[in-house]
């Protein structure tokens, strides 16, 4: 018998622990799995009446890989495949309509889909027909024969797929690498060879994208209002995120409601877009067009309107959330109704929007407004004033402003908000007369290559940045026009008018760092120390995401807003502290303007910046529905659009046996447990006899 004493006992836990210490190992998760980690999911938003969008069962869910290589290639995963669930991999070529419909219907045999987003389709718009159709002005009590798009179909390319529920998930694939890691796996495990199945081992997926919240917003909303604890768990957040304005003559932030004498002309454009996956809404097009052309007008508006200013205001505004219904809009139109904004609608002159005029199909931009309020004489002549001053602004450009037709509709815009509220005069300006030319209306190829944003292979990063191209050329003569006759509009002398330009090298500096890459040195200059992490190699995100009540916007906010303040505001002499305190100094007011320091440009043979304090006239205001304000989750009038909260995103990838395997291993490690509870039993009933201790003498001396 050995005879192991405490200072023995000792030696040998610490040798053990020395051991353990100094043996590197592998995770047995990291030996099975393949992590993939720049994945896009499909997300579950909810509205009054539905929910939208995709998700995984609460433990994510499991397939066999298929990669689809045609349409006719669905016949295995959904009937002959044997080894169902089947996770099914398909290009961007496939992802239709029609493909997503089928797996749908067969959900029991698909536990999910990846999309690889390749060459762009000749045409695809996930989105409705007729966007916003019941948030927009055009009611059956408005005028019925306008309603739901029974004049016009704005966007007769779109199929709704962004609008259905899959009870499975659905993510996208940005990594190249990790594309050619599943499809090697798949070929190597998982191909059919002459109609037969693949042997075990089979190369599987799990992905992991379970969302909380269920129904509609008021089920949801009412689940996290629910106060269980002193930290309640949100099942649901509310889409939002903020407006950015600016008056050529700032008022009192602090004033609200009605300006006596006061008359203003509002220049509007909104900000977001979205797509099916929508982390990746770009919306070149959509979006960016229309907000760079404004940015543009007001820089072109600045001098002219300090040297000899209009005798009516203007507001540029850049609404966020107008896919959703004109979470944007709506807020600022109420805030105007209830004494909330600095001015109320009926300081409101007429309105200018810039739609989407990116992709004109000629020379000619066109001219739409609402044949509704025009039935009143003088909305109708202002109406005609606005058109004859946007008509002659053209003059000396290569393009031509032309009317759409008198009796024909608004498209989907944010105009149709204020004419919810009032008849007030205006224009949206765009490159459609009737259907959209935009092919890819709210999907992720509304991009760069769709505006020809193209440049020389030769260029370097910041030479792309300084490359004027003709996009760049085409936008630069619309701003042009548009700043001219916002300047006529408001009252402004025609002797400055020929003087109002739009200058190409802002705008190409503009398109390059929306819809290529947001780190850029110019977007480096213009931008705070502090948010200079929101610049990436890649565009920002247009969707709107959810509203955040930490007083923090999105990147694209930050970057409208910072522009806006740089392209009209003016740079002072005050240091970085008296930039953060201006109400200390004597001619200064943070109830007037807004302060910024910007981080400057880096001179040449210089490695320190020279930051600079830009007083402002641009303000950022939180853009979430009013239907929250009020508690009214069901509500007709306002967006109800949430957006659902989850645990987790996940995916990876992994080999997995055959089921008879499966079932002897379980079967083994059964035989294993019994054995050894046995033999564990045995040991505890003779303990007595295998381990019996040798005693020390008793009349041991010490």
């Amino acid at each position: 018998m050995w005879k192991i004493d405490l200072e023995s006992s000792k030696w040998v836990t610490f040798i053990v622990f020395w051991l353990f210490k100094n043996v590197s190992c592998n995770s047995v998760a990291q030996k099975i799995y393949v992590e993939l980690n720049n994945t896009v999911p499909c997300v579950r938003l909810l509205n009054a009446t539905h929910q939208i969008g995709c998700q995984s069962s609460i433990s994510g869910d499991t397939g066999v890989i298929h990669v689809l290589e045609s349409e006719a290639d669905l016949e295995w995963p959904l009937s002959k495949g044997p080894n169902p669930p089947y996770m099914v991999l398909l290009e961007s070529s496939l992802f239709t309509k029609s493909i997503m419909m089928k797996m749908k219907n067969a959900s029991s045999r698909v536990a999910g889909v990846v999309v690889v987003p390749k060459t762009s389709p000749r045409e695809f718009s996930p989105h409705t027909t007729c966007p916003n159709e019941n948030t927009g002005v055009y009611t059956e009590t408005y005028d019925s024969n306008l309603a739901h798009c029974n004049q016009t179909v704005w966007n007769p390319r779109g199929n709704g797929l962004s609008y259905e529920e899959f009870d499975f998930p659905v993510f996208s694939l940005k990594e190249d690498n990790e594309t050619e890691v599943i499809k090697q796996c798949y070929f190597d495990h998982n191909r059919v060879v002459n109609g037969s199945g693949p042997q075990y081992p089979l190369c599987a997926m799990q992905l992991f994208s379970h969302m909380f919240a269920v129904t509609d917003t008021a089920t949801c909303m009412r689940r996290s209002n629910i106060d269980f604890s002193s930290s309640p768990v949100m099942v649901c957040d509310p889409l939002g995120g903020y407006n950015v304005w600016a008056f050529i003559r700032p008022y009192n932030s602090t004033a609200f409601g009605h300006k006596e004498n006061e008359s203003v002309v509002i220049a509007a454009a909104r900000l977001d877009s979205r797509a099916f996956f929508l982390q990746d809404s770009t919306g070149a097009e959509g979006s960016v067009s229309g907000f760079v052309t404004l940015l543009a007008a007001a820089q072109a508006l600045r001098q002219a309107t300090q040297e000899a200013p209009p005798t009516r205001n203007i507001l540029f505004a850049f609404f966020h959330g107008e896919v959703f219904d004109y979470i944007g809009s709506s807020r600022m139109v109420y805030n105007m109704k209830n004494n909330k904004f600095v001015i109320d609608l009926d300081n409101v002159h007429s309105i200018l929007e810039i739609g989407q005029v990116g992709v004109r199909s000629g020379s000619n931009l066109f001219l739409h407004s609402d044949p509704v309020s025009r039935r009143n004489n003088t909305v109708d002549d202002e109406v005609t004033n606005l058109v004859n001053n946007l008509h002659s602004s053209t003059a000396g450009l290569n393009f031509s402003f032309v009317e759409s037709g008198f009796s024909q509709p608004l498209p989907p815009s944010s105009f149709q908000r204020f004419l919810r509220a009032r008849a007030i005069p205006g224009i949206v300006l765009a490159d459609h007369q009737t259907a959209f030319n935009n092919r890819y209306y709210e999907s992720f190829y509304d991009n760069a290559a769709h505006l020809n944003l193209t440049y020389p292979s030769n260029l370097s990063p910041e030479e792309q940045l300084e490359f004027v191209t003709d996009t760049a050329k085409s936008l630069t003569e619309v701003a042009t026009a548009v700043a001219r006759a916002l300047f006529k509009q408001a009252g402004g002398n025609d002797s400055q008018v020929n003087n109002i330009n739009a200058d190409p090298k802002t705008v190409t500096q503009m398109l390059y760092g929306f819809l290529v890459r947001s780190n850029n040195s110019w977007f480096q200059a213009v931008m705070a120390p502090e948010l200079k992490d929101v610049l990436q190699p890649n565009p920002p995100q247009y969707y709107v995401g959810v509203a955040k009540s930490s007083h923090q916007a999105n990147a694209l906010t930050y970057l409208v807003q910072y522009l806006l303040a740089n392209l009209t505001g003016t740079a002072t002499n005050l240091t970085q502290s008296q930039c953060k305190k201006p109400d200390e100094l004597p001619n200064e007011s943070t109830y007037v303007y807004s302060y910024l320091w910007v981080q400057g440009m880096v001179p040449p043979n210089s490695t320190q910046r020279e930051s600079f304090c830009v007083r402002t006239a641009v303000r950022r205001v939180m853009a979430v529905s009013p239907a929250f304000d009020l508690g009214d989750y069901v509500s007709k009038e306002y967006s109800t659009w949430t957006e659902s909260q989850r645990k987790f995103i996940k995916a990876r990838i992994f080999l997995v046996a055959s089921r008879d395997l499966e079932m002897m291993t379980l079967g083994v490690g059964v035989a294993v447990l019994f054995t050894s509870l046995l033999v564990t039993y045995f040991v505890s009933t003779k303990a007595d006899v295998l381990f019996s201790a040798v005693r020390e003498p008793a009349n041991a001396a010490y």
